[in-house]
């Protein structure tokens, strides 16, 4: 299993001499596909007036940059400013089916929300996504699914593609097995704000058609991920 690492925020540094009252949790993210990857993950535990994403609303620069191209740097700039707690698997690589990533961390008594993200892989700017969960205060395991979204930002058009913010296409990293020459599903989006993902249509070859993507291994149907949080 793999392991979170933990990214402070600058006055979270603070923590271990101050009077705040802290929470002792523990999060495992487990990936329930069949052939989905997912990109570093971000845990992030936030006050109850912020928020990473909101469903229905635009997705931010920040989000973006993590749903397209599974970028964390923007949404780590985003929780040191709200003095969030965060996790985050930097390094550790993709998220393979039916694996599972952990960690640990203290949070601050006003951190009592919590936010989970990583981008799907393959997908133009498809998501896991826990959208502002109270965490609970009394001592237990608690289990969350997690539902797919779409950050609204990119066409689907399944084609391989540098995986840029803003740029057409999805990113190709070696461990997917994707098509090429595919004329692309679509090349508009009709709803831009965040909302759940349509999912894959893929096709049959990986010379020709219309997606990149393989649709008997990269489709999927909600939810995708199991989120385990034990309360210490």
């Amino acid at each position: 299993m793999k392991q979170l690492s933990k990214i402070f925020a600058a006055s979270a540094l603070a923590f271990g001499t101050s009077q705040t009252m802290a929470a002792d949790i523990t999060v495992e993210i487990q990936n329930l596909t069949q052939g989905l990857y997912f990109t570093p993950i971000a845990t992030v535990a936030h006050t109850a007036d912020t928020s990473l994403f909101e469903v229905g609303e635009m997705a931010s620069a920040e989000i973006q940059e993590m749903a397209e191209g599974g970028s964390l740097a923007g949404l780590t700039t985003v929780a040191t400013s709200i003095n969030a707690d965060m996790l985050a698997e930097t390094a550790a690589g993709p998220l393979a089916p039916t694996a599972k990533v952990s960690g640990s961390f203290m949070t601050a008594d006003t951190n009592t929300t919590l936010s989970i993200v990583a981008m799907i892989l393959p997908s133009n700017d498809g998501f896991i996504g826990l959208d502002n969960w109270t965490i609970p205060t009394e001592a237990g395991t608690y289990t969350v699914y997690l539902n797919a979204y779409d950050a609204g930002t990119e066409a689907n058009d399944e084609l391989v593609g540098g995986g840029a913010p803003g740029v057409p296409g999805m990113p190709a990293p070696p461990f997917l097995t994707l098509g090429t020459g595919g004329s692309g599903v679509t090349s508009t989006e009709s709803n831009s704000m965040i909302h759940i993902h349509p999912g894959n249509i893929g096709d049959d070859s990986l010379t020709d058609g219309k997606s990149d993507v393989t649709n008997t291994v990269h489709r999927w149907l909600n939810p995708v991920a199991k989120v385990t949080v034990t309360v210490n």
